[in-house]
C-alpha cells in the first residue's frame, strides 16, 4: 500500500492555494510533499482550465512529479449525472479526467457523484444536518441506472487507457454510504470500477451518522480501488438537530483508522491511501503527522500479522 497527498491547500511561503501550486513553487511544494514521506499526488483533472486538460502541459507536469521523486496516484474529476443542467458537463469532465490521468501516468480516476444543491439555502445544502440534499435517501433507482449507463460508457473507454475509475462515497451524492456504493458497483459491473470508501464522508454527511464507520470499511474494502483518509472531531448539537466537524490529523480525529486500515489490509488493497490535507493550520506540520501515524500503523499490523504466522 502507497502513501498519496490529496492536499487540500497548497501553501508555501509566499504562495497560497487550494489548487495546483504555481510555477514559482511547485518544485518546492513537490519535493516538500516527498520529503514528509508521500510517493504520489492527486490531483485535479481541471487543473489546465475547464475546457479540458492540455496534453503537452500535462506531459511537462508529469515531468516535474518524477523529476520530485513523486508519481500521479489519482486524477479526481466528474460529478453527478442526476441533475440535467450539469450531467453533460460532468460527463465530459470524467472523460477528461481519463485522458489526464493516462497522460499522467496515473491508474485511477477518482470521482464524486455530486451535484449542487437544488435549493442552496434549504436544510441539507450543507454537512451534519439531518436531512442532506442529493443523498442516496431520496434517490430513485432510475437514478442508479441513469449513472450506471454513464460509468459504463466511460469505464470503457477507461479500460482502453488502463485506466480505473473510484467512485468516491460522498455528502451530497447517491453513493454516500456502502449499501448505495455497492449497488451502483453491481449495476455497472465493470472490473475496472471500483469504490473509495471514504469515511470522513459518511461521517459528516448527517448530525447523526446513518452507518458506523468499521461496518462501513469492512463492507467496501474488498472493492476499493483508491482510499480518501480524513479525521474529524465531530460535536453534536441535539438541540439544533445539527454536528459541526473539525478536521484533525488521522490520529487524533474520532475515526479508527487502526480498524480500516486492517480491514483494508485483510481485503488485500495494495493501492495508495490517499491522505486528505488539512484545510486550516500548518499542513505541512499535520500532513506529515498523517503520514507517520499511517506508516507505524502499517509496521505494527505486519508485525503482528508475522507473529500470527
Amino acid at each position: 500500500m502507497k502513501i498519496a497527498y490529496a492536499f487540500r491547500r497548497d501553501t508555501l511561503y509566499p504562495h497560497y492555494g487550494s489548487d495546483l501550486p504555481s510555477m514559482e513553487v511547485r518544485k518546492p511544494f513537490f519535493h516538500k510533499a516527498r520529503e514528509i514521506g508521500f510517493e504520489g499526488i492527486e490531483l485535479e483533472a481541471s487543473a489546465y482550465g475547464i475546457s479540458g486538460p492540455i496534453e503537452s502541459a500535462a506531459r511537462e507536469l508529469r515531468k516535474e512529479l518524477e523529476d520530485s521523486g513523486l508519481l500521479c496516484a489519482a486524477v479526481r474529476s466528474g460529478g453527478g449525472f442526476n441533475q440535467p443542467s450539469v450531467a453533460s458537463t460532468n460527463r465530459g469532465r470524467l472523460k477528461d479526467g481519463v485522458s489526464f490521468a493516462s497522460w499522467m501516468g496515473a491508474g485511477i480516476v477518482n470521482t464524486a457523484l455530486v451535484t449542487p444543491p437544488a435549493a442552496p439555502h434549504a436544510p441539507g445544502a450543507g454537512m451534519g444536518e439531518s436531512v442532506s440534499q442529493g443523498s442516496s435517501r431520496t434517490s430513485r433507482e432510475e437514478d442508479y441506472e441513469r449513472t450506471a449507463k454513464v460509468l459504463r460508457e466511460v469505464a470503457s473507454i477507461a479500460a482502453d487507457l488502463g485506466v480505473g475509475i473510484s467512485l468516491e462515497v460522498h455528502q451530497h451524492s447517491i453513493v454516500d454510504n456502502s449499501w448505495s456504493a455497492l449497488h451502483l458497483l453491481e449495476l455497472v459491473d465493470r472490473p475496472n470500477v471500483g469504490v473509495n470508501p471514504d469515511l470522513g464522508n459518511i461521517y459528516w454527511t448527517y448530525n447523526v451518522p446513518e452507518e458506523v464507520c468499521e461496518a462501513a470499511i469492512v463492507a467496501l474494502a474488498p472493492h476499493a480501488k483508491y482510499w480518501h483518509c480524513k479525521n474529524l472531531l465531530r460535536i453534536h448539537i441535539p438541540e439544533l438537530g445539527h454536528a459541526i466537524f473539525q478536521q484533525v490529523p488521522l490520529p487524533d480525529g474520532d475515526i479508527d483508522y487502526r480498524f480500516a486500515l486492517s480491514a483494508m489490509l485483510d481485503a488485500s488493497f495494495d493501492g495508495y491511501l490517499a491522505i486528505e490535507g488539512l484545510r486550516l493550520g500548518d499542513q505541512w506540520h499535520g500532513d506529515a503527522k498523517s503520514v507517520s501515524y499511517v506508516r507505524t500503523l502499517m509496521g505494527e499490523l505486519h508485525e503482528s500479522e508475522m507473529k500470527r504466522k
